[in-house]
């Protein structure tokens, strides 16, 4: 069985890191901030002091961090995995970050002899606790099948789109097409309440028909109830829209709706509301409807 070491133990990595242990996997964990490994060392994970010494001892790099420079510095930094893993390693990046740079970091890896897959996820923090996330996969064939039994450790479907970046593409689509429908949910709610319908007995309605989605199911009592947990936080998103609308830009799309929803979410960022749940979108729907934002 591989050894895998894991960077980044935030909302999502942690779960992840925690369902490869449990999967069985010999686990070696580093995070940019300490203390955030204290239950996966309570499970059997070793902790590096820096991704080069994780990258020494493992088969396989696990990455799951904020950005595209966040990546660049754990890879390439000074003490990055770059300079820890040898050849015949693999790097399985789960960020979510610009195809563009993904191309770059695995053609720099493969002159180290070393693989790349980019993973990109989709699920949140509940898939990611229940290792029911969606992988979308860029990069090699033979790649995805060595990577594939850690990734359905982590994950229940796993889909491999074409060479390197292409993961990182479907991603950006994902994160298009989940930001028209969070819109829609937060207009839908603020209607039915404005109309003084019960909005439970209206989620369930609709959920029965086309409207339904896993948004409605699973963020509208957020929106109702105007309190916003997490979740995947508002500030990650709209960073994902901004990869989004940079590639549309490159290849001469227009997204309206993606648009509106930079805005709103960068409002809500300006605000101090970038790390609740992004189903907070409903907030300036409320507040430009007479309702409490």
């Amino acid at each position: 069985m591989e050894r895998i070491g894991f960077c980044g133990l935030g909302t999502m990595g942690r779960h992840m890191a925690g369902n490869l242990r449990r999967a069985g996997f010999e686990v070696t964990v580093w995070n940019r901030t300490p203390g955030r490994a204290g239950d996966l060392l309570a499970s059997g994970c070793r902790e590096a002091a820096s991704p080069a010494e994780l990258a020494g001892g493992v088969d396989i790099v696990v990455t799951c961090v904020s950005d595209t420079p966040d990546v660049e510095a754990v890879l390439f930094g000074p003490d990055g995995v770059a300079s820890g893993i040898a050849a015949g390693g693999m790097v399985v990046d789960c960020s979510t970050i610009s195809p563009e740079a993904t191309r770059a970091f695995a053609a720099r890896l493969a002159g180290l002899g070393v693989g790349w897959l980019d993973a990109p996820v989709s699920g949140g923090s509940e898939g990611a606790k229940n290792g029911t996330l969606t992988i979308m996969v860029g990069g090699a064939g033979a790649d995805l099948e060595r990577a594939r039994p850690v990734l359905a450790a982590m994950g229940k479907t796993i889909t491999h789109f074409g060479p390197a970046g292409s993961g990182q593409a479907v991603k950006a689509v994902n994160q298009v097409v989940i930001s028209g429908v969070y819109l829609a949910v937060a207009e839908g709610m603020v209607l039915a309440m404005k109309a003084g319908l019960d909005p439970e007995a209206v989620v369930a309605a609709l959920g029965g028909g086309v409207a339904g989605s896993w948004i409605l199911a699973n963020r509208s009592a957020k929106m109702v109830g105007n309190a916003y947990p997490l979740g995947f936080k508002t500030s990650l998103h709209l960073k994902d829209l901004g990869i989004a609308l940079e590639l549309a830009r490159q290849l001469g799309v227009v997204l309206p709706v993606t648009g509106l929803a930079a805005q709103l979410e960068a409002g809500l960022v300006a605000r101090g509301y970038g790390d609740e749940d992004m189903s907070n979108l409903a907030r300036p729907i409320r507040q430009l409807s007479g309702m409490e934002g």
